[in-house]
């Protein structure tokens, strides 16, 4: 009886955050125009969010090292955009090449050209998975981080220009049409990979994780295992790259670069390694506060700050620091804060859920109960 209540108790809170959260959207949809940067923000981190869920199914859940998540998201940008872009458009972005005639008048719906990225992703990942997983470690993920500098070599080869516009890229790429639609395919994404990682396929993936030696005695196959995993991850990433180039209007290979690997890899680290929620949580903490920290990049003079300093020779002088670039300094530092005290993460490898809180709660009404009673 008691497991029946706490049931519905987190139904009924799953349910009202789920209302609260649509209707923060409906209202930011509705005065688009004034809360176009919160809606930014918050597309960007859906992304993110999906990209770096489908990097912790291969590192954190299967731990296997893989870097190449940049360059299956370049893959599937280039694909989406490239059957997204209206067709009467296409003779103006191909002006130098020309776009190749068995492609010029193909055009397909956002949906349909995330499932070919979807497909094409995960082909791609099946064939090169078969040498890189053999490797271990750090060799993993050289491998694959040189998998994504090739996949960048190549979509910027002039060679396929009638097919990538080469370094060009690809613009003129229609927006979501609402803020709805890129959260519903976001939220889609990382449910499925969610009720993936809870299924007999997920365990395996944690068994290998643990101990391969153990896993393999069991009877779990490693090599097909580690491919399905690798699959996987890569094909949600690619879909990841598809709706970023959604949301940037354009797919150009700069965009697709080391650093982006690194910093989705570094949302997955913040948020806990082995843990859906702590990707999300981390996804939207690093964008956000690489936004909101952007004020730190423009110069102020103190009287900008004070305005009783105004006309005063003091108040003529710039504030100390305060330029382009000391944005990432504070953030840098704001991350080694936040890593000293949550080593693992801000979740560590558990899953964020209503019994936590409960039991969060709990423990410190009974601590403060302990206190009162001492006194």
């Amino acid at each position: 009886m008691k497991k029946k209540k706490v049931k519905t108790r987190n139904l009924v809170l799953t349910l009202i955050v789920l209302a609260l959260v649509i209707a923060y959207l409906a209202f930011l949809q509705a005065n688009s125009m004034q809360h176009s940067y919160a809606i930014t923000i918050v597309e960007r981190s859906c992304i993110y969010a999906v990209a770096a869920v489908s990097m912790n199914l291969i590192i954190g859940f299967t731990g296997q090292f893989s870097l190449g998540t940049a360059g299956f998201m370049c893959i599937g940008a280039y694909v989406t955009g490239i059957l997204t872009i209206p067709v009467d458009m296409r003779d103006q972005i191909y002006y130098l090449y020309g776009m190749a005639p068995w492609l010029h008048d193909v055009h397909l719906p956002l949906g349909v050209a995330l499932i070919i990225a979807f497909a094409l992703c995960a082909g791609i990942a099946y064939l090169i998975g078969w040498p890189i997983l053999r490797l271990k470690s750090d060799y993993l993920a050289i491998a694959t981080l040189g998998f994504s500098e090739i996949v960048r070599a190549v979509f910027g080869w002039d060679g396929l220009g009638p097919i990538t516009n080469a370094s060009y890229g690809v613009s003129n790429i229609p927006a979501f049409t609402s803020i709805f639609e890129c959260v519903a395919i976001c939220a889609v994404c990382i449910v499925i990979m969610g009720l993936l990682i809870h299924s007999s396929y997920g365990r395996a993936f944690k068994a290998i994780r643990d101990d391969d030696v153990a896993a393999e005695a069991m009877g779990i196959n490693l090599f097909r295992t580690k491919e399905l995993s690798f699959v996987i991850s890569s094909a949600f990433a690619g879909v990841a790259g598809g709706l970023l180039a959604v949301f940037m209007r354009s797919a150009v290979t700069s965009t697709f670069t080391v650093a982006l690997t690194y910093n989705i890899l570094l949302m997955v680290v913040l948020g806990g390694i082995g843990s859906v929620s702590g990707s999300i949580i981390g996804a939207f903490l690093v964008t956000g506060s690489q936004e909101w920290l952007r004020f730190l990049d423009k110069e102020y003079y103190w009287s900008d700050l004070f305005k009783n300093l105004a006309g005063t020779a003091f108040g003529g002088m710039k504030v100390p620091l305060l330029r382009n670039g000391f944005r990432m300094v504070i953030f840098s530092i704001l991350l080694m804060v936040v890593v000293l005290f949550w080593n693992h993460g801000i979740t560590g490898s558990k899953e964020v859920t209503w019994d936590r809180f409960a039991a969060f709660f709990a423990g410190r009404k009974r601590k403060k109960t302990a206190q009162e009673a001492k006194k």
